[in-house]
């Protein structure tokens, strides 16, 4: 990585060295948390380049981080044609793939959201063992910033003290999720200007279309799309907390779906998902939609022999709210709990991690594996409610 200065974090107190980062999408949670957060490290990032469909957000946004004109672009691939920056940040929607194996071949680090891609097929040139695309993966960290809490590095210490994975009895998970609306009403984020173009819209919708054809084929019933959306978008948080305290689930049993009472015409439902640890636990996730609840909390209890572990995660827009870890412990009766916070949260700890990959290549929690590792937990879920409810399922999910 060639960053604009060079430095280190050595006993001499030395600046570490800056990375020159692009970033692609420049929606809701760039706007509300990476962006921000790329302010504060200031010391650590630049912000390089953005891209977006909108060039209303683009003039915004550029001219509130300094970013000069022709440095704007509404395609990525133009962005990366252009260069000028080490890393790339996308936080565009849909599959991530195409744009992170063009940013990756041309040498960049790669930071790109959840989920990197919806179908098996897509990660292969990520995947590759030999020829020109071997070992690009190793430059691209996959954003599930809930791994990357305080508060989740102690209680994974605590666990190994514990026994690790294998000591692990039962993790339950309930989310309980407002809507959008509701999270994200402190922020105050202007109204979209509407100035994409709707034929660039229209392409785009039908391009997103094709891996999820691929992952449960074209004639899949709307709570199969339903559920895989689900957890693919929002229930990869969980997973990826699951694997990296426990392994990657051995499967999922059982999957449910069903409407909260107070859920308006096109609100999601909830969902239900449990099988067995790879250590042979158990897990259970509860992911409850309830578009007027009085606001969003993740709860990740984690039970072994000599007590439990849990976790509590407030919005993930709200950037100065800890999480909460609780520890249980004790015998006969006679129990104590001790509470840890931490004053940065998971995203934070994100980018710092980020900056440790393209300036030392320091690995990622996260990366193509467990991506892939998403996608095939998905699929089984699917097939699951496929499987209950009698739906038709093709694609890659019908043999999971």
């Amino acid at each position: 990585m060639t960053g604009s200065t060079a430095g280190g974090d050595g006993p001499g107190g030395d600046r570490p060295e800056r990375v020159r980062v692009a970033v692609a999408g420049l929606g809701t949670v760039a706007q509300t948390v990476h962006l921000p957060l790329l302010e504060r490290l200031g010391d650590r990032f630049a912000v390089a380049a953005l891209a977006d469909l909108s060039p209303g957000v683009l003039r915004r946004t550029g001219d509130r981080f300094g970013v000069p004109e022709e440095r704007r672009f509404t395609e990525v691939g133009a962005m990366l044609d252009h260069g000028g920056f080490d890393a790339v940040m996308l936080l565009t929607s849909g599959s991530h793939v195409p744009d992170a194996l063009d940013a990756l071949r041309r040498g960049h680090t790669v930071l790109a959201e959840k989920p990197l891609g919806y179908a098996h097929g897509e990660l292969a040139g990520l995947l590759a063992a030999d020829g020109p695309d071997a070992g690009l993966a190793d430059r691209l960290m996959v954003g599930y910033m809930k791994q990357y809490d305080p508060a989740t590095r102690r209680l994974a210490a605590l666990l190994a003290e514990a026994g690790g994975p294998e000591a692990v009895h039962s993790i339950e998970v309930t989310v309980l999720h407002p809507s959008a609306e509701a999270q994200l009403a402190f922020a105050r984020l202007p109204a979209p200007p509407g100035d994409v173009d709707p034929a660039v819209l229209a392409a785009l919708a039908t391009a997103q279309q094709l891996p999820l054809t691929a992952a449960l084929g074209a004639d899949a019933a709307p709570e199969v799309r339903t559920l895989y959306g689900i957890t693919m978008n929002s229930v990869c948080h969980e997973l990826s907390l699951i694997r990296l305290l426990a392994g990657a689930p051995a499967g999922v049993d059982h999957a449910a779906l069903w409407r909260a009472p107070s859920a308006g015409e096109g609100d999601p439902p909830s969902a239900e998902l449990s099988g067995s640890l790879a250590h042979g636990g158990r897990f259970g996730i509860r992911w409850l939609y309830q578009p007027g609840y009085p606001a969003y909390r993740e709860t990740v209890a984690v039970h072994h022999a000599g007590g439990s572990l849990e976790l509590v995660f407030p919005s993930p827009y709200r950037l100065n709210v800890p999480t909460t870890l609780t520890v249980s412990g004790g015998r006969d009766e006679l129990e104590h709990r001790t509470v840890h916070t931490a004053p940065t949260g998971g995203f934070e700890a994100e980018l710092v991690a980020f900056h440790e990959l393209a300036t030392r290549g320091t690995p990622p929690l996260s990366g193509v594996d467990e991506a892939a590792a998403d996608i095939t937990f998905a699929q089984q879920a699917v097939a699951r409610l496929a499987a209950a409810h009698g739906y038709a399922l093709t694609g890659e999910a019908a043999h999971a």
